[in-house]
């Protein structure tokens, strides 16, 4: 096999486990929120015990990509396609993160009714996956109007944070009681927040990938 072939080959390898990864760390997302949902700690358990598996694929995407650069010394687009491939794994991984620590929080906040209508939190969560799921397709595709098109929804689920911590702000004030519960619906919104910005990065990731710049989507 020639080396080309050889380096080709890698990066499929390399591309699939990244679509594993994002399978996983996606699914614990949504699973670890219907957990949230319908205050189901199993379920919740389930997504922490789950990490390590996460972690672990991770871990093997770092190792292939680091072994293709030493064996293969790609030259500058392969390295950078190498490069991306490292940070949207890491990005992904924790996503994986942030699943995690919703459910640890739903296990938190028990039993206990919700203080406060959390429909809008739900749209945020959905969005914020779907988000991730097109973000994924696209970079794998390599569409990069696709990509922006779906950095765009950023704003939304930006909005929709600020409107929800703002509510919750106000509620602390008149249910001092319920603190414990805000802080945790709060911990929650910001968690969803910071997974969209990851989908946005994978943009940016293949925009660099594609044109050689580095782009902020964030602005």
């Amino acid at each position: 096999m020639a080396a080309r072939e050889r380096f080709d080959h890698e990066i499929e390898a390399i591309q699939a486990d990244l679509l594993k990864l994002s399978n996983l760390s996606i699914q614990a997302l949504e699973t670890s929120f219907a957990a949230f949902i319908e205050k189901d700690f199993e379920k919740a358990k389930e997504v922490i015990e789950q990490d390590a598996v996460i972690n672990s694929l991770e871990e093997q995407i770092n190792d292939r990509v680091i072994l293709v650069m030493t064996r293969q010394q790609p030259v500058a687009k392969d390295l950078r396609r190498l490069v991306v491939l490292l940070k949207a794994a890491a990005d992904l991984e924790r996503v994986g993160d942030y699943a995690v620590n919703i459910a640890k929080e739903s296990i938190r906040i028990g039993k206990e009714r919700f203080i406060t209508s959390i429909e809008l939190l739900e749209d945020m969560c959905y969005k914020a996956i779907e988000m991730l799921r097109q973000i994924v397709e696209a970079f794998l595709e390599e569409n990069m109007s696709k990509a922006k098109e779906i950095a765009e929804y950023d704003d939304q689920i930006d909005e929709m944070y600020g409107n929800i911590i703002t509510h919750l702000m106000r509620l602390s004030s008149v249910a001092p009681e319920s603190i414990a519960q805000i802080t945790s619906l709060s911990f929650i919104c910001r968690y969803i927040e910071r997974c969209a910005d990851y989908a946005t990065n994978i943009a940016e990731y293949l925009l660099y990938l594609k044109k050689g710049q580095r782009y902020d989507l964030n602005q």
